[in-house]
């Protein structure tokens, strides 16, 4: 008998959903992430329960513990039940009767070993009780153990009931998975991969974040570039290569930078702004993202650049851009350097440029329009002109001139 304590699991709000739940010969257990990320010292983020109470009795038995049941998916057996302010998702134990490649249709049942055999992953098919003791009945805890990420059954059946699950059996390896993917699983979605066409792109798209933003991301894309998934759902990334990403997780453990998936992205496709544009309609990106990765694509970071010429690019450019050329140039040279100690005063002035332009708070200007035209600047563009040149010419100097200075270089 494996049992877990957790503090997750004594919260008072949980112990009322899962002891209304389990009177009168039902039962109710957590089941999923929270017991796979405790076990593997992982945070914990959502709790989610499994139920023999068919969706009705779920809401009629949470109500009358004075608890609120909102019907998010009743359909396929989902209740989220708010407790102390915070919400749990409750299902009813469930089996797939038909699929097609993306969403089931189910019945309900009270067969636990059922329920687990149709879930993706083993590691996400534990059961605790409000005691939290453990049932394992497709080998989850073993895998656990040893790191290893397992379709449930046959793994190409679990990918042709949902596709997303290869991507899925991606970005679950890059959290959680050590040494080699397992082999059927990895076989299962090379030969599967077409079926990735059949997903929405928001879906990929969140996948694909995800992976990224994991803490090492770079075992899972080396396979799924070598399965032909990477390609299939990222094909500027085909030519450009992931060789840049094992160097920018380590400059990030280096200087401590938190993992950010849209700079990995960058990482792994060429600074093209058409491309990248056209890639951010295809995967359905935000404006944020897509406006972030086009201005990376369109900055630059020359390596020569003088000290005046990186604080005018710094006040006058778009920051995050410039920032995010100088992380990858600073990962690159780093590598480089690795073989070559002649480059380590380049890592040196691209780290501080890097921390220069990450924590730049912008000077306010000491001139306006107005004082443009009191000076005798023609109304109009001109003045425009004159502003943009003033203001290079205060990057440039440090921003050390005042304002009468810059009026005596109008």
């Amino acid at each position: 008998m494996t049992r877990i304590e957790a503090d997750w699991l004594r919260d008072p709000a949980l112990q009322t959903i899962l002891a209304c739940l389990s009177a009168g010969g039902e039962e109710a257990r957590v089941v999923g992430g929270a017991i796979r990320n405790t076990l593997m010292g992982r945070p914990i983020t959502d709790v989610d329960v499994a139920t023999t109470t068919l969706p009705a009795e779920t809401i009629a038995r949470v109500e009358a513990a004075g608890l609120k049941a909102v019907p998010t998916g009743v359909e396929h057996g989902t209740v989220t039940v708010v407790a102390s302010g915070r919400p749990f998702e409750v299902t009813t134990l469930r089996r797939d009767v038909e699929t097609d490649g993306r969403h089931a249709k189910v019945l309900f049942g009270r067969d636990w070993a059922e329920d687990a055999a149709r879930r993706d992953f083993s590691i996400n098919a534990l059961y605790c009780d409000a005691d939290g003791e453990i049932l394992d009945l497709v080998g989850g805890l073993a895998d656990i153990e040893s790191g290893t990420l397992r379709f449930i059954g046959d793994a190409g059946q679990r990918i042709e009931e949902d596709y997303l699950r290869i991507l899925r059996f991606f970005r679950f390896f890059a959290w959680y998975g050590r040494g080699r993917p397992d082999g059927d699983g990895l076989r299962a979605a090379s030969r599967l991969k077409e079926g990735l066409d059949r997903l929405s792109s928001e879906r990929v798209w969140a996948e694909l974040r995800k992976l990224l933003g994991a803490p090492d991301p770079a075992r899972a894309l080396l396979w799924m570039r070598q399965a032909g998934v990477l390609s299939r759902v990222l094909p500027e990334s085909e030519k450009w290569g992931i060789d840049a990403i094992h160097g920018l997780v380590e400059t990030e453990a280096l200087y401590g930078w938190s993992p950010d998936p849209i700079r990995r992205l960058e990482a792994i496709v060429p600074p093209d702004a058409a491309r990248l544009r056209e890639m951010a309609g295809r995967l359905r990106l935000s404006n944020t993202d897509r406006d972030r990765l086009i201005a990376w694509a369109m900055s630059e970071a020359p390596p020569g650049e003088s000290d005046a010429a990186f604080r005018a690019r710094l006040y006058l450019g778009d920051r995050t851009a410039l920032a995010d050329r100088l992380a990858l140039a600073l990962s690159a040279e780093r590598t480089a350097a690795a073989g070559d100690p002649d480059r380590l005063p380049q890592v040196a002035l691209l780290a501080a440029r890097f921390e220069a332009a990450a924590g730049f708070e912008p000077p306010a200007f000491p001139l306006s329009g107005h004082d443009l035209a009191a000076a005798g600047v023609a109304p109009g563009p001109e003045i425009g002109r004159t502003l943009d040149r003033l203001k290079r010419a205060y990057a440039e100097s440090g921003f050390v001139l005042g304002r009468e200075a810059l009026l005596n270089l109008v």
